[in-house]
């Protein structure tokens, strides 16, 4: 079984979910903005004092989610933001496609089945606490998830960062996606 297989925010969505739902319910609940100072300091702590993990930082900023309605504020924010879904995917997809992301499953889930694509690996987090299940899906993980999930070949994968150098790898063929521009992987 052959299939492509595309990374989520940046690569077929026009920018990252999981920023654009924060900010869209930052807006919608804007007393949520009392979990501010602990994201910039989880970030701050990750990214440049390079302590803690990824996931601990991003459950971090999850913190908003048990302040919020997880159920309705995602369908409003993929009714607003479906359009960001980049025009040169909806012309190639096809029926076994396959999204891998580092973004939560319950962001991306909805958008997926909008789209009628049935293949969905994704960070497992709580929608309603923010606390992840296993490890952010990521790098090597989207590799060990993958193979985990598929006995099949990735025919061409498509991503914007090099952290997914381990899924071009074992690639047919693999493209850098930066913004609409596609090019060969090298």
């Amino acid at each position: 079984m052959k299939m492509n297989v595309y990374d989520f925010d940046n690569t077929i969505y026009d920018g990252d979910s999981t920023a654009d739902f924060y900010l869209f319910c930052l807006k919608k609940h804007p007393s949520i903005i009392k979990f501010l100072p602990s994201l910039l300091k989880a970030v701050i702590k990750f990214y440049i004092l390079k302590r803690g993990s990824k996931t601990d930082m991003k459950q971090t900023m999850y913190r908003f989610l048990n302040k919020i309605n997880p159920d309705e504020d995602i369908s409003d924010f993929w009714k607003s933001h479906q359009k960001k879904i980049k025009s040169w995917y909806l012309k190639q997809q096809k029926e076994d496609d396959v999204i891998i992301s580092a973004s939560a499953e319950f962001l991306l889930k909805p958008i997926c089945d909008s789209l009628n694509i049935k293949h969905l690996i994704a960070s497992n987090v709580d929608k309603n606490t923010g606390k992840y299940t296993g490890v952010n899906c990521h790098g090597r993980e989207k590799v060990r998830l993958f193979r985990e999930k598929y006995n099949g070949e990735i025919d061409e994968f498509y991503s914007d960062s090099k952290s997914d150098a381990p899924l071009a790898e074992i690639s047919k063929k693999s493209f850098i996606i930066n913004g609409k521009k596609i090019t060969n992987w090298k």
